[in-house]
């Protein structure tokens, strides 16, 4: 006789502060996990980026080599190496393990606000207020980018890479996606300015936040709004929005100190997550646990499930 599936527990939000890790590096403009999870990367508005182990709270490295504030930073698919961006234009790309710097991009005409690795690593992406996406190659000694998107009529807030698609979310109201396969670009107006832009784990969906205060679902072929969801505070800053690791909850920053949690399919307010006074500026969802790291002022704070207990710590010799 067979016995019955065990009924799936109910997915748990990351509501247990576990971590606070005091930066040392001015405000933090972005948090970024890596790609398993196990490390974690801060931008500083000191000009350093800083590589860290959240679920221990050690700081394991600080790269520096940026001119101004660093924006945004983004982890190799086999940890190796770093890019970052920032104000002072420049895309960089980073050695892991001596922390020296590779190369250095120089194109964009303004603050460079988002960067992501395409699957290989072999590509860097960037996105810029200077209104263009950037593909600059890794491997090759040339300055100029291998490509430039411009398609964009006001600057580039963020940029999300797939197998075979990039995703752009910008100031002009516009959610851009290029199929690289089909050789297509598809647009949807949002009609304020985006601020964020994620897929969806399964790949069907986008979500977009918005200065009206507002996150959308859209489906990723059709452009259809499939939801919407309310009750944070986003009309002034660039903040994070983004999926759980199931795509079972949408999640985003506030202006007003806390991270908001809705459910994807009902849209209903499931949790508001007190984390500090000033605003969320960045949040990073764990690729594959219930774990999350929210960025306010100089610190983050490294949430996880209720449930959650801590491995023992081996007994040091």
């Amino acid at each position: 006789m067979a016995f019955p599936e065990p009924k799936p527990k109910k997915p748990e939000l990351p509501k247990k502060l576990v971590q606070n890790l005091e930066c040392k590096q001015g405000a933090v403009r972005a948090v970024r996990f890596n790609v398993d999870g196990n490390y974690c990367l801060t931008c500083g508005s000191d000009k350093s980026l800083k590589l860290w182990n959240p679920h221990k709270g050690t700081l394991l490295k600080t790269y520096s080599g940026h001119g101004y504030e660093v924006l945004d930073a983004a982890g190799s698919f086999d940890n190796s190496q770093l890019c970052s961006c920032g104000a002072d234009k420049t895309v960089v790309l980073w050695d892991v393990a001596s922390g020296q710097v590779i190369r250095k991009f120089r194109g964009h005409a303004g603050k460079v606000n988002c960067v992501q690795f395409n699957e290989e690593a072999t590509v860097i992406l960037s996105g810029s207020i200077d209104s263009s996406i950037r593909c600059w190659d890794c491997r090759s000694r040339r300055p100029d980018p291998i490509q430039i998107l411009d398609e964009a009529k006001d600057g580039v807030s963020s940029l999300k890479v797939s197998d075979y698609e990039i995703l752009s979310g910008s100031v002009d109201g516009r959610v851009r996606r290029y199929d690289l396969r089909a050789g297509q670009l598809y647009s949807d107006y949002v009609g304020s300015p985006v601020t964020s832009v994620c897929f969806s784990k399964d790949g069907q969906c986008t979500l977009a936040a918005s200065l009206d205060s507002t996150l959308r679902l859209l489906d990723k072929d059709t452009g259809e709004l499939l939801g919407e969801y309310t009750g944070h505070k986003n009309t002034a800053y660039k903040l994070d929005c983004c999926l759980s690791e199931k795509d079972t909850h949408v999640a985003s920053c506030s202006e007003d100190g806390k991270v908001y949690f809705w459910d994807l399919v009902e849209g209903s307010l499931m949790l508001s997550l007190p984390v500090g006074r000033g605003v969320v500026q960045s949040l990073s969802f764990h690729p594959s646990e219930p774990a999350l790291l929210t960025a306010t002022e100089g610190h983050v704070q490294f949430w996880r499930e209720e449930t959650h207990t801590a491995e023992e710590q081996p007994p040091a010799c």
